[in-house]
């Protein structure tokens, strides 16, 4: 959606590649300079003492920043120039978002937005399966920590429905769609209606990375915060890590704000100035790499040795079909396939001689991995067998390669897979 200017509100409605460019950015405060520098100092002079002052109020949460109030820096545990421009500029991305707060990985934000808005007692309610790392999170410290953890079927409405209306002193429903690696897609509309039912208004939080933000726009689907590892598409050359947190209550973030620095995981000005860089070309890297997964995964699909592939576009379930239509732009590039055993996943993954094993997604060169014995390999049997993590399953994160050449290497490696494997011998080769 377009947003106005800064001239006023009779200028031009920017569109988001546009005010990416233009927002949050004054070059008089970098010697001229066309894109921010790199403010690397730890401490910043004050004014006065009552700028400093003003300064903590607002940093620590205690009072919020006026529209258009110029607030000074304090110290970069606290804010810094770098983080300040790049939480300006990612706003117009993320439709409805407000305000953003970055953090130095996409768990650094994730946490910060658990320890900031639940205490022992509360209850998160969180759709299943979950990137491990979340999982480790609940699980190992929240748990502990006396905070009930309910966690629900993704896609599962009628289950998800029930535990939020359940749930007893709910503070989170936390969703991640599509899921990790499974792709399975959660109806965010519904579940932030069934939310808002509640008299207590639990928060709705979407963890956004797969599908955003270019293709899915959770906040508009009524949730009120999202989440993102900008290690991801955001960054998408995996040099960096960072993490995003924006939420259509600017209240919301500026008390994310006051949690981070107390915990110091501000995301430094280096990796702030390089994401920042990378800002503008994020719908173009993700328009090109979704085209090319889409093509691939489709073709692949009819490969005899694909049991099956995981992935929007080739969604065969009704109310997946309508989820997806609904709240999804394009399917986006990372599938999943099930090759059957892990004998045949790691045949696969030896024989693969483009994409490169590793167990991030997002980045420019295709990258793939084996969930069950990495990413998710701290999952029980139990919660592995009800997510649909199987040893069989290996992720696909599809790059800006040319389509053709990935398709070729990934025939190749599926007709390396030995028979021996359990996987059906291959049939000819299909015409692509």
């Amino acid at each position: 959606m377009p947003h106005h200017s800064k001239e006023g509100k009779d200028a031009h409605p920017l569109h988001p590649p546009t005010e990416v460019l233009t927002r949050g950015f004054d070059p008089r405060l970098s010697v001229g300079s066309a894109r921010p520098a790199v403010f690397r100092s730890s401490t910043y002079v004050f004014s006065s003492p009552e700028a400093a002052e003003r300064a903590f109020d607002i940093a620590s949460g205690r009072a919020r920043r006026e529209e258009g109030e110029s607030v000074e820096l304090i110290y970069s545990r606290f804010n810094h120039p770098n983080a300040e421009i790049l939480e300006e500029q990612v706003v117009p991305l993320e439709p409805g978002a407000a305000s953003a707060a970055v953090f130095n990985s996409g768990m650094a934000a994730i946490m910060t937005a658990f320890l900031t808005f639940l205490r022992p007692g509360n209850t998160i309610v969180y759709t299943l399966p979950l990137y491990g790392g979340t999982v480790h999170l609940i699980h190992d410290l929240l748990q502990p920590w006396g905070i009930q953890a309910i966690g629900v079927p993704a896609g599962d409405g009628p289950a998800l429905d029930g535990a939020i209306r359940a749930a007893s002193n709910l503070g989170i429903v936390f969703i991640e769609t599509p899921a990790n690696p499974t792709m399975v897609m959660t109806d965010i509309r519904r579940a932030a209606e069934t939310a808002a039912r509640r008299p207590d208004h639990p928060l709705v939080m979407v963890d956004n990375t797969f599908l955003g933000p270019t293709f899915q726009h959770p906040l508009e689907l009524g949730a009120d915060m999202v989440l993102y590892s900008a290690t991801k598409f955001l960054s998408g050359f995996s040099d960096m890590l960072g993490g995003l947190a924006l939420a259509r209550n600017p209240d919301l973030i500026a008390q994310m704000r006051g949690r981070s620095t107390m915990f110091g995981n501000i995301l430094q000005p280096d990796e702030c100035w390089l994401l920042d860089g990378r800002l503008p070309t994020v719908s173009l890297r993700m328009n090109r790499q979704s085209k090319n997964a889409q093509r691939i995964a489709e073709r692949l699909a009819r490969h005899p040795r694909v049991r099956r592939i995981h992935y929007p576009s080739l969604f065969d379930d009704a109310e997946q079909i309508r989820i997806r239509d609904a709240q999804c732009d394009f399917p986006g590039a990372v599938f999943s396939m099930e090759l059957g055993s892990r004998e045949a996943a790691f045949a696969f993954l030896r024989a693969v001689r483009l994409a490169r094993n590793a167990v991030s997604l997002g980045g420019v060169e295709t990258l793939i991995c084996h969930p069950k014995t990495t990413t998710h390999s701290g999952l029980s049997a139990e919660e592995s067998e009800a997510a649909g993590i199987t040893e069989g399953l290996v992720r696909v994160s599809v790059g800006i390669e040319h389509w053709r050449d990935l398709l070729a290497d990934f025939e190749q490696a599926l007709n390396a897979i030995p028979a021996s494997s359990g996987a059906p011998e291959p049939a000819a080769a299909q015409p692509r």
